[in-house]
Parts: structure tokens; C-alpha cells; sequence
């Protein structure tokens, strides 16, 4: 998704492409008329780019971007951006932002809900008032366990389920739209050793005092599905898609393996495309010298609302967020 969005950028280039499977590598650069690499090291080294992109398992963000932030001043390297979720501990998401601050790299994190112009309207009209002062929030997004390299997503020590790896999405744009968390209760089955399935329900109480449940779900057979409620003293907004239209009644069933095959990348219903916005917006500035809208910080405090809820599920007990 990545390297095709760079193709469309005009101030961009795609020089290379670097996977630890050298045929993987040299499948995607060919698409693109990169270079592959299977070596991170000699990928810099040989190419010198302005800009890093991470885009591998969570585990691996820290390594790469500590990697390319130690070489900035060597390589001439000015942004690094990494897929959500940041890091899969907090730790990792703070030696992140050390190594880039001490580069004087640009760190940007790639939260792409922001960008999708849905989610953009839904913010606005929270902005403006058009629902009245926010009480009671509902997301919900989801669809069948994805698979990935090894099948990764469905090790929750790598992941962190479908709490930390999927509505990682709505904690952000939440934290964003309505202000900081201050408590965090969840249940769901993280870490209960259900390889084909993923489900978490979590409580989030805002310090305004709204309240938000996201639910996420990789236990859907029937499609990715995601919606938002949000209810004000004023009205209520509600909108839900990549659901079929006009059908009072449907059944999905398990059964094959079809629905698994592939990790879903969702997808915007306009011709307007969130991922190309999102990193236009990273590579416009750096160019002209200013920071992107969506800071290491920012990436920082979406993981951890991830990390506690997922403490909550293992304690079975609400958690605070010390400020």
C-alpha cells in the first residue's frame, strides 16, 4: 500500500525496498522500479534516502528506526515514519523518540484513521458543536483474523491482539477528537491461545467524562466491517460502512479458508486515498520544515491506552493513566 502511494506523490520517489525475504523484496521493487535489499545496513548505506518508511511486524519498528535515526547525520536522512501500532511496549515507544530526538530526525507515526474523511467529518462535527457536548461513544471495527508473515497477528506477544494491532485505529482518532484518557477497562480474549479468532471489548473514560466502548473483533466471517456512534446532549451521529446495503438480513458462516487469507486494509469509500493523504502530508513537511500532525507523542499515548487495556483484561480491573 505504501510503495504504490508513493508512486502517486509527485515530490517522492521510491528508490528502494528492503525485506528480510530477499523474493519478497525484489517482487515489490520490481513493481516500482526500486532496488531490493535484504539488508537494512546496506540498503542505507548504498541508497542514502531522505525518508525511512517501517512498515514490518511491530516488534521490529524499534530496531529500524533506531537503526536509521543512529545514521541521520551519516546518510543526510531527514524523516522516518513507522506503521502503527508505534512499538509494542511503551519502553520501545520512548527509545524511539529518544533516538530521533537526539538526530534531529522527524519521527512521524503512521495513524491513517486521521486521514479518511469520514472520520475526518466526525471529528469536525464533534469540533463544531452539531451534537452538543459529548457523553456516550461507540466504535467498532473488525473482520477475520488476518494473517501475516509466520502468522504473527495471532501471537499476541508480538501483536497484542486485536487491542493493541486494530483498535489501535479508533484510540488515536478517539484521543485526538475528544481529549485524554484517564481510565481504561477492558475484557476480551488477548492472550487466551485462540490462533483463528481475537475479540476485545474497552471502556474508555475521557477526562471531559465522556465515555467511549470500542469494540474490535478478529471473529467476523462476514467482512471488515467499522462504525462510530457518538452521542451529545444535542444529537446523535451515527455512520457505519463497508457493511452491504439494503440487506435486513445476513448470514456468515465459517468455513474455508477464504475470509483469513489476507490482512484487510481498509478502505475509503471515496475515490480519495487516506494512505496516499497520509504520507503526502509526511514528505509536504518535511519539505517545508514543519511538524506532521501526528507527533511520536501521539503514538506514545496510542499504545499506551493499548497496553492498558490489555492489563485490564489480565487483571480483570480498571486501569489509570497517570498524566
Amino acid at each position: 500500500m505504501h510503495a504504490g502511494c508513493y508512486a502517486g506523490i509527485p515530490n517522492a520517489d521510491l528508490v528502494a525496498v528492503m525485506d528480510v525475504r530477499s523474493e519478497a523484496a525484489q517482487e515489490l521493487a520490481g513493481k516500482h522500479g526500486a532496488k531490493p535489499y535484504s539488508d537494512f545496513d546496506r540498503m542505507l548505506t548504498e541508497t542514502r534516502p531522505d525518508v525511512v518508511d517501517v512498515c514490518c511486524p511491530t516488534p521490529w519498528h524499534v530496531d529500524y528506526v533506531c537503526t536509521a535515526a543512529e545514521r541521520a547525520g551519516e546518510l543526510g536522512l531527514r524523516g522516518i515514519s513507522t506503521e502503527k501500532p508505534m512499538a509494542r511496549t511503551q519502553a520501545d515507544c520512548e527509545r524511539m523518540i529518544a533516538a530521533a530526538d537526539q538526530a534531529g530526525v522527524t519521527l512521524f507515526v503512521a495513524h491513517v484513521l486521521r486521514f479518511f474523511p469520514e472520520f475526518l467529518a466526525a471529528k469536525r462535527a464533534v469540533e463544531s458543536g452539531e451534537v452538543g457536548q459529548p457523553a456516550a461513544i461507540r466504535t467498532r471495527r473488525g473482520g477475520p483474523m488476518p494473517r501475516g508473515w509466520e502468522d504473527w497477528y495471532a501471537k499476541s506477544e508480538m501483536s497484542g491482539g486485536c487491542i493493541l494491532d486494530l483498535i489501535i485505529h479508533d484510540f488515536d482518532w478517539l484521543r485526538w477528537t475528544f481529549g485524554e484518557v484517564e481510565r481504561v477497562y477492558a475484557c476480551g480474549l488477548n492472550g487466551r491461545q485462540l490462533p483463528a479468532f481475537d475479540y476485545g471489548l474497552v471502556t474508555l473514560r475521557f477526562t471531559s467524562g465522556a465515555i467511549c466502548h470500542v469494540e474490535g473483533t478478529w471473529a467476523d466471517p462476514g467482512g471488515f466491517k467499522v462504525g462510530i456512534e457518538i452521542a451529545g446532549d444535542a444529537g446523535l451521529l451515527e455512520y457505519n460502512f463497508n457493511q452491504p446495503s439494503g440487506t435486513p438480513f445476513r448470514m456468515a458462516l465459517y468455513g474455508g479458508d477464504g475470509p483469513r487469507a489476507n490482512v484487510v486494509v481498509p478502505e475509503s469509500p471515496t475515490d480519495y486515498n487516506p494512505y496516499q493523504a497520509e504520507l503526502q502530508h509526511f514528505i509536504d513537511s518535511l519539505e517545508q520544515g514543519v511538524k506532521p500532525s501526528i507527533s511520536p507523542q501521539d503514538g506514545l499515548e496510542a499504545v499506551r491506552i493499548g497496553l492498558a487495556a490489555i492489563e485490564s483484561i489480565e487483571t480483570g480491573k480498571p486501569v489509570t493513566l497517570q498524566a
